[in-house]
């Protein structure tokens, strides 16, 4: 097992679903050949998506000073709060997506490891981090290590049995999702297999920081849309699902797919309502549990 993967299996711990009070709305979608999935807070129960850290810069702090602490050698100044840790891995990030901004990438995604590394030479120039930066491997293993602290996540209910109901009725399954370099290592890390062993194909995969780009752009799927073109499949015969009505559905409807909402966990389930451009967009599908996709797919 890969070392990131390793440090996931052993942060990991079971979470359940918070219950969203929706109702499943299913539908018999034939001549489906394809069902594509978002990651986290679809595939994956994502502490996270409940934006605590997002409310709370000192709560993130907090887990970066525990990861640079966790680690040999590395030192964090005692002057040094929490809420100023946040302000500067804030400040990191902002830079970067300002920069990808300035090329014409309207939802921008850095590389995480570029940013920590921002963040890193940031703290060591202002006396903030009282020892040598750490080299590209170590700095890759702090992220990790952070994630694990200030995400939790574990497999949603029936997520494999899901995966290999649909890999019988013969469908295509592929990946538009958010995510870094080490999002690939939950898998083996909960499930005990990487994505190709879980039958993603390996062609029909889109992640956000390859592109440096983000969902709701339309541009993912749309590289997504060009992959089953190659393989003889339209969108038009694809089901996306996701647990965003606006980065999820709105786009991917618009290139032309089939959508579900994934309604099946309040921390991530999104509806939007405030958002006046999602007028009229309505998912094909509205799931609660993900096996539900099973009884849809004829």
């Amino acid at each position: 097992m890969h070392p990131h993967a390793e440090t996931f299996r052993l942060h990991a711990a079971p979470l359940e679903p918070i219950p969203t009070g929706e109702c499943p709305r299913l539908a018999n979608l034939e001549g489906l050949r394809a069902v594509v999935f978002d990651i986290y807070g679809t595939l994956l129960i994502s502490a996270a998506e409940s934006g605590r850290e997002r409310r709370d810069p000192a709560a993130a702090g907090q887990h970066l000073r525990q990861t640079l602490e966790s680690f040999p050698g590395l030192r964090v100044a005692p002057a040094a709060g929490d809420a100023e840790l946040a302000e500067a891995f804030i400040e990191a990030d902002r830079e970067h997506r300002d920069r990808l901004r300035g090329e014409g990438i309207e939802f921008p995604e850095p590389d995480i490891r570029a940013v920590w590394r921002g963040f890193l030479d940031t703290l060591a120039a202002t006396g903030r981090l009282t020892s040598t930066a750490p080299g590209a491997e170590e700095t890759e293993s702090l992220i990790v290590t952070c994630e694990c602290l200030a995400n939790p996540v574990w497999p949603m209910p029936g997520l494999a049995e899901t995966l290999a109901g649909i890999r019988k009725l013969g469908s295509r399954l592929g990946i538009v999702s958010n995510a870094q370099f080490y999002t690939r290592h939950l898998f083996p890390a909960l499930l005990g297999n990487d994505l190709e062993g879980l039958g993603f194909d390996p062609t029909l995969m889109v992640f956000s920081h390859e592109l440096r780009e983000s969902k709701p752009s339309p541009r993912l799927y749309e590289i997504l849309a060009e992959k089953l073109e190659r393989q003889g499949i339209p969108p038009a015969e694809a089901l996306y699902i996701g647990n965003d009505l606006r980065n999820d559905i709105w786009p991917a409807r618009s290139v032309g797919f089939k959508t579900s909402l994934f309604a099946g966990d309040a921390r991530s389930l999104r509806w939007r309502g405030d958002d006046p451009r999602l007028a009229g967009v309505t998912p094909d599908l509205v799931v609660t549990d993900l096996r539900q996709i099973l009884d849809c797919l004829v």
